[in-house]
This record gives structure tokens, C-alpha cells and sequence, in this order.
């Protein structure tokens, strides 16, 4: 009875408790009363107490036939709420201005629609002597951009086809890629590397650097950039730019729920 007491005066160890037993259902499955307390390690009478309390909220049921408790599905309903309230823009914004302010350059995000990418979110300096083309709501195909082909390498071979085969095919400048041989070794040489390069492929004189954003799910939909005159961004600048945006997408992925597998 003590202890019982104990554990009702302390709120923020209950209620951990409880967490503890919904993550081992969630990986779990059904599971018996005498198997949750062992995983749990919280005796028989405190897990039954607990799940009653679960079940009371409708978050665990108990199955009849074989007197299991599993999870519902209130949790993944909770998710979706969480999810249609989530704001990409809202959520990268803050990561765009840090990373306009550490490297004086342009940020860009972007989000994937069929073959091409639109612009969602600019960031530019305050003082920029050389303004960037790019705009909220500008549409790009997915071949000839940094970002396009950041999220391309996230794709199989056979996306990447299907997405090349319809997009129309324009050499933008002399060093657009324009044969899916090219570009295919390219996408390879970013997976290897982590993070994409348009060099003039898309504009004459602009030089970008973009890597990919996961969502909850796993998925590359969204993207960032960060785009300036080639001049001011020659290949060691590049790997300096490129490792700031990573930390910045693994933030972001995070946020916007995403676990890397381990």
C-alpha cells in the first residue's frame, strides 16, 4: 500500500512508466501481463494498474480470447493531428535565417512536385550586392537544379527514369545535363558524397549547393539550397557550406519526425 502511495505522489514517475509500457506494446504487439513486467521491469500489480489507467484512456485494449493487451490506433489518429498542423515553412524558417547569417549567402527550400521543384521559402542577405533569380513560388525541373537532384538520389533507378522521361529535356547552359547516363552517375556521386552541386547547370555565373530533408515517413520531399555567384564558391567552400546544411536537414528531419535508421 506504501508503495502504491509513493507512486500516486509522484506524477512524473507514473506517468514515465506509462510511457515505458505504450512503447514496449508499440514495439511489441500483443503482449501478456507477466511479459510487459519483465520488459517493463515493474512488478505484475503496477503494470495491471497502469494498463487499466492505458485502457481507461483509450490508448490499449485488451484482447478477450486470449487476454493479451495491445495498443490502438488513438496514437497514430494523435500523429495525424500533429502532422496536418505541421507547417514545413514554419518549421525550416528559423534553420534558413542561421544559415543565412553563418555564410552571408541565399538560402533556398524547396518542395518536390512531380518532375519539377517549387520554391516555398527564400532567405536572402540583407546586404546582397548580387540578387538570385529564384523566387517563392518558382517552379524548376528536377534535372538541371541542385535540389532536384538532391532528392533524385533518394530515388531508385526506376524513378529516376520514369521522372526523366517526363520532364522535357532543355540544355539551360553548356553545363546542363542532358543524357540519363549523365545524369545517373551524377545522382551516385552525391549518395557517395551526401549532398548535390548545380554547377551553371541552371543559370550562367550561379554556383549551389542543396541537400535533401526527410519527412516522417522516410521520404525526401523537401529540400534546401543555397545558391551565389561561382566566384564565391569554389570547391572548398563547397564541403564547408555542405556540412552546415546537413546539420541543418538533420535538424529539420527531425523535427518534421524523421528517425535515421541505424
Amino acid at each position: 500500500m506504501g508503495t502504491k502511495q509513493n507512486e500516486d505522489q509522484n506524477p512524473i514517475q507514473s506517468a514515465g512508466r506509462i510511457f515505458q509500457i505504450m512503447e514496449v506494446l508499440s514495439a511489441g504487439g500483443s503482449m501478456g501481463l507477466l511479459e510487459i513486467s519483465n520488459q517493463v521491469g515493474l512488478s505484475k500489480s503496477t503494470v495491471h494498474r497502469l494498463l487499466n489507467s492505458l485502457i481507461y484512456m483509450g490508448y490499449t485494449r485488451q484482447e478477450e480470447s486470449t487476454g493479451k493487451y495491445r495498443m490502438t490506433y488513438k496514437l497514430v489518429n494523435l500523429s495525424g493531428m500533429i502532422l496536418d498542423h505541421s507547417d514545413i515553412v514554419q518549421i525550416a524558417h528559423p534553420y534558413l535565417v542561421k544559415l543565412m547569417e553563418e555564410t552571408g549567402e541565399t538560402v533556398h527550400l524547396v518542395r518536390r512536385e512531380r518532375e519539377n521543384i517549387t520554391y516555398i521559402d527564400k532567405v536572402e542577405p540583407p546586404t546582397a550586392t548580387v540578387r538570385m533569380i529564384s523566387h517563392v513560388g518558382l517552379s524548376l525541373p528536377l534535372y538541371c537544379t541542385g535540389v532536384g537532384k538532391a532528392l533524385m538520389a533518394e530515388m531508385p533507378a526506376s524513378e529516376v527514369a520514369q521522372l526523366w522521361n517526363a520532364s522535357s529535356i532543355e540544355k539551360k547552359t553548356e553545363y546542363t545535363i542532358t543524357r540519363l547516363e549523365d545524369l545517373s552517375a551524377e545522382l551516385q556521386r552525391i549518395r557517395e558524397r551526401g549532398y548535390a552541386r548545380d554547377d551553371q547547370e541552371n543559370e550562367l555565373g550561379v554556383r549551389c549547393v542543396a541537400v535533401s530533408i526527410h519527412d516522417y515517413r522516410g521520404k525526401a520531399v523537401y529540400a534546401l539550397s543555397i545558391s551565389c555567384p561561382i566566384y564565391r564558391l569554389d570547391d572548398e567552400r563547397v564541403k564547408i557550406l555542405a556540412a552546415k546544411m546537413l546539420e541543418a536537414s538533420a535538424a529539420i528531419s527531425s523535427e518534421l519526425g524523421y528517425t535515421p535508421s541505424p
